[in-house]
Formats: structure tokens, sequence, C-alpha cells
């Protein structure tokens, strides 16, 4: 993908991960300079609201162990993050910048993006996973990529007997082939470990230059690989749409798309640690476990510095934690296999008449109602 950072800082690296200035990985400053001006251009989306979920981060850790790489700093810079914390583009920018420092090479990002597996994506990786086919999987990324990166970039076209997942909302300007290869890696790693024999793309394609040694890409893609393009792109024959997915579920897939949409629409603008707040609710919400103290203690901070960031942000706990269950009780009441106690199990509350009650503040009807008119 192509990224137009927030530029809070310069990057710094210890003294086991020396620098290397390599395959377009120029300094961080030297990236603000070059997309400052573009950044304030209204075509393209407000720049600080891409973030990666901190446990797609730790994939590095993954790598790390794979590779029996030592880089103690590194481990602890990506240890220190919650699974469920959002992370700023430029600080993913920075932590692989030092896993290539670790050890340098052309392709470095194609190895650390096949370490990539479903507990790294959450909700969106289970989703794509429950799909039918391999079409239904990449529309399913489309439509909830926001939930990832915290802005939807990502389109799916068909042209003719050719398919095409892109990136062309940002053109060609990118933080460089390191961050673009090793996403695209995820991408078409995850695919191949949930279709056995996978097929190869037709093409990939990056917006950044060529490498030193681009046949490394061509190797692991497995299909052309064109550097210099327009925009960030995996290009394969439309048939391939069809392919089915052994890890299908209908049943799994309805309801995580529910909770998609569900957090969706209830998502508070592009706040970053709002966001984070409610990914801890979709958790807790099973076991009833959604006070103050239990969220707090889920993302290790203490109570005073949830509320304080929360405010910051122009947000309440009791706020978030009802426009969240808002969203996600008329998802499910729209599933007729879902009984009013399940539903009611699945928000956290104690009793059916406790979400009976704040149903109706929330609507003004309750839920038997509303589900009969919806």
């Amino acid at each position: 993908m192509s990224w137009l950072p927030e530029i809070m800082g310069q990057s710094s690296v210890s003294s086991d991960e020396v620098m290397v200035e390599k395959g377009g990985l120029i300094g961080l400053t030297d990236h603000a300079k070059l997309l400052s001006n573009r950044a304030m251009t209204p075509n393209y989306p407000d720049p600080s609201a891409i973030r990666v979920n901190g446990s797609y981060v730790r994939v590095l850790l993954d790598w790390l162990d794979q590779y029996q790489l030592s880089a103690p700093t590194l481990r602890a810079a990506v240890s220190r993050l919650a699974p469920g914390e959002q992370v700023p583009l430029i600080q993913w920018l920075e932590l692989l910048r030092r896993a290539y420092a670790v050890s340098p090479g052309d392709g470095r990002g194609l190895e650390i993006g096949a370490c990539i597996g479903p507990g790294h994506v959450g909700v969106l990786g289970y989703l794509v996973q429950a799909s039918d086919n391999l079409g239904q999987a990449l529309y399913a990324y489309q439509r909830f990529e926001s939930l990832f990166y915290g802005i939807r970039m990502a389109e799916v076209v068909i042209r003719g007997d050719e398919a095409e997942i892109g990136w062309p909302v940002y053109g060609g300007l990118s933080l460089g082939l390191l961050v673009d290869e090793t996403a695209i890696s995820a991408l078409i790693s995850f695919l191949r470990k949930i279709v056995p024999n996978a097929p190869n793309p037709a093409e990939v394609t990056f917006s950044s230059p060529a490498p030193d040694n681009p046949a490394v890409y061509e190797a692991f893609f497995g299909c052309p690989v064109r550097f210099g393009a327009p925009y960030v792109a995996v290009r394969f024959p439309a048939d391939y749409l069809s392919i089915p997915l052994p890890t299908a579920n209908p049943a799994l897939r309805q309801i995580l798309d529910r909770q998609s949409v569900a957090l969706s629409n209830a998502l508070p603008g592009n706040d970053p640690f709002a966001f984070q707040v409610q990914q801890v609710f979709l958790r807790l919400l099973p076991d009833a476990r959604v006070s103050l103290k239990d969220v707090a203690n889920e993302m290790a901070i203490s109570v005073r510095t949830l509320q304080r960031r929360l405010t910051q942000s122009g947000q309440t706990f009791q706020g978030l934690l009802d426009r969240t269950r808002q969203e996600l009780a008329q998802s499910y009441l729209r599933d007729p296999s879902l009984s009013l106690f399940e539903i009611t199990m699945l928000l956290g509350f104690a009793e059916q008449s406790s979400f009976n009650r704040a149903f109706k503040q929330w609507v003004g009807v309750s839920p038997g109602a509303w589900r009969g008119d919806n």
C-alpha cells in the first residue's frame, strides 16, 4: 500500500540494530518533507487515521523466532505493545526499519509478512477465513479494511477476465518498499495458508523503485512483479474468485459480518484510542466484564488514564459502550437464529430485563418490537 504518515518524531535505533538506508528506506524526516504538502491535498484521506493493530505488529516476534534472530531491543519494543493497541503507521515503519537493520537484504518484508496468521489480524482475518470463496474473502477485506487500518483504502475491481485488489487512493505516494512488501506478502501468505495449493497471482505491482534484486520478489509471488507502477496492486485471473475456501463457515461469517458492520457504524471517527477501547469491548462483552476497571486492566492502563484519554478524544466511557452495544444489538436482532437471551449474553447484560431497558432507552422501543419492524 501507499501511505501518507503523520510524522510525530524521528526514529531511533539501538547499537545492535544498525540503520541501513537502502531500497527506499530514507529517513523519517525526509518522508515528512516529501509528503507534508501532499498530505494536505483534499483528495487524500486523513493520514493520521492510518494505523495497524498491536497483534499485527507482533508478527515481527514470529519472524525473529523463525529465523533465530536475537535483537533484544527490537523484541522489547514490540512486546511493549498490547495486542489490541492501535499503532500509528509511522511507528510501524520504524519497527520494520529496525527489523531490516537486524538482517538487511532485499525481500526482508516478504519474510516478515509470510509469518502472518489469523491471530495477527483479528476479526478481519477470521471474517476472511470464514468466507465461502476467494472472491467473497477479498470483498470482505475491502469492506472492513477500516477495522484493521482505521481507514478504508483497498479497491477490488474486475476488468474483463482479470481481477485486481489495489490501493490507488494514494497513487504513488509511499513510505517505501519495505512497508508495502510486508503488507502484500501478509495478504498473499494469509490466502495461501487458507487455500491449499492456491494459484499464484498474475502480477504484483509496487510504486517504489526496483530493488537491487527484483528476482527475489518474483520468486516469492510466483509471477511478474513490476516496480515504479502508479500504485500497489495484486492482479489475478477473474475466475480465481470462485475458488472455494476449505475454512468456509457461513454461520460464523454471519456473526462476524454483523460484528464488523456494527463496529464500523459505531466507530468514533478516526480516533485511534476510542477505536482501541471499542475492540476491548468486543472481547469482554460476552464475558460480561465491561466495567471501567475491567477495560483499563485489559489495556494495561489505569482507570484515570482511560477516562482522561477518552475525555481528550471527546468521548465518555459509558457513551462509547452504549453506542457499541446498540449497534451490536441491532445487528444481532436482524438475525432470526439468535434468541433475545443469546443476544443478551453476547452484549454482556446479566439479565434480559436489563437489556430490554437499555435498548428501549437507546431506540425508544423494546428489542422484540424493533425486531418485528426490521
